[in-house]
């Protein structure tokens, strides 16, 4: 199904305008006119159009449905600024069904029969790896908001950038030293079985390694498990730590079932917050997560310290204070990625602006501007936080969160540096060919 949108829905556009309208990024409604009176002079050229890949069936849809929701503040923000180069911005969003295949189809129709600019969107890295090809056979810019070393390992292309969410190496890296010092040394791994978990596995094996600890078992569970019951009495008795990220559907039955195993009692328990993404902490039979640990790549429960920058953002996606949709509380959001979505719409929209884009025969012009970018500061544009984007790699870098059930809410307990999450290129894409 595709779906084109030039706007918001009521309730983003008035939110937008009256909270981000007090910040940085739009000055006032006073200014809009102005904006948006240039934006009519130059709809002779037609809108900028955004092919929007989104993850709307499947074992994604949680995230998709957010990241949909997401897309459509930025872009209804970006337009009430005067869009881009004073152009509109379309989007328009495809289902890939979080499948491979399905995603390289969804680029080729964006390609030839939507006359796509550029392409944004998708999270699952089974789905990134099996589209990516294709990208860069179209010449098409992928903005993907994924999580997988894919992009920074040079597996890809130089047409696919990751510029709005950190990988799992840099994630990983950065919180090993803590799981080393304050919860244990020996861990089990558990972890779906494709190449986001497979970046987990290794990465934190030998991330965990150079604190002195060891990983003693790994388990892998296909994404499309329902249950998990019999995977749990493979975690070996000394283990000190489980190490658990889990997504799809089902994530509510592991952490049910990890909590039935253990009875309250076992090893401390690290997670990525992958494997509670769109579900309520305070649900029935989580109650053993108390005191335990979660990554989070955006803290989902509003800190003191929230900035006003993230809290602009709350309101322009329509989440509330606990992370859950103000119009439904019972509606969790996958806070901890979907900022990726807004400030990837931000990056798109500065290099357009920056290399002057005008259709398809800028693309290069585009991406250079992209690897151009450096530093990013915190800012309406960038809500999650302070990023250094690397240009060779085509990933950015940025804090990351270690938080602990407090009373059933997330209560962030440590803040990494962006130095924390830094390693040695792999790849310098800026060598290829267009």
């Amino acid at each position: 199904m595709t779906e084109r949108n030039r706007s918001a829905t009521t309730f983003t556009r008035r939110k937008a305008l009256g909270v981000l309208g007090a910040t940085a990024g739009i000055a006032g409604a006073g200014m809009l006119m102005p904006n948006i009176a240039r934006m009519a002079h130059a709809q002779s050229s037609g809108p900028i159009k955004l092919g929007f890949q989104v993850h709307r069936t499947g074992i994604g849809s949680a995230y998709g449905r957010w990241y949909e929701r997401v897309a459509t503040a930025a872009i209804s923000r970006i337009n009430e600024m005067g869009g881009i180069n004073g152009r509109e911005v379309e989007m328009i969003a495809e289902d890939d069904g979080t499948d491979p295949r399905r995603g390289a189809e969804v680029l080729e129709r964006f390609a030839s029969l939507h006359n796509c600019d550029a392409v944004f969107g998708p999270l699952f890295s089974h789905v990134v790896i099996g589209s990516a090809p294709r990208a860069g056979e179209l010449k098409m810019p992928y903005f993907v908001v994924s999580e997988g070393h894919h992009v920074a390992s040079g597996t890809l292309n130089r047409y696919t950038l990751q510029p709005g969410i950190t990988d799992v190496k840099s994630q990983v890296i950065s919180m090993a030293p803590f799981v080393s010092e304050n919860l244990g040394k020996k861990v089990t791994m558990i972890y779906p079985d494709f190449a986001f978990g497979h970046d987990h596995r290794d990465f934190f094996t030998a991330a965990i390694a150079a604190q002195g600890g060891e990983v003693i078992q790994q388990i892998a569970v296909p994404p499309t498990e329902t249950s998990f019951t019999r995977y749990f009495p493979s975690i070996p008795r000394d283990t000190d730590v489980v190490y658990h990220v889990m997504v799809g559907p089902a994530v509510l039955t592991f952490v049910r079932e990890m909590g039935e195993f253990f009875g309250g009692r076992g090893p401390q328990l690290f997670g990525f917050i992958d494997s509670l993404e769109a579900v309520d902490i305070k649900s029935p039979g989580l109650e053993f997560l108390e005191g335990s640990y979660f990554w989070e790549g955006m803290c989902r429960y509003a800190q003191p310290d929230q900035s006003v920058h993230e809290e602009a953002y709350r309101a322009a996606v329509g989440v509330d204070a606990n992370g859950a949709s103000v119009d439904d509380a019972r509606d969790v959001s996958t806070y901890a990625h979907m900022f990726g979505v807004w400030e990837t719409l931000a990056v798109i929209k500065a290099g357009m602006e920056a290399s002057g884009y005008q259709g398809p025969n800028d693309r290069p012009g585009l991406i250079e501007a992209v690897e151009a970018m450096t530093d990013m500061p915190m800012s309406d544009d960038h809500p999650q936080g302070d990023k250094i984007f690397n240009g060779k790699t085509h990933q950015v870098f940025g804090h990351q969160n270690i938080s602990r059930v407090e009373s059933g809410k997330l209560v962030r307990v440590h803040e990494t540096s962006i130095e924390d999450t830094l390693y040695p290129d792999e790849v310098d894409y800026t060598t290829q060919s267009f």
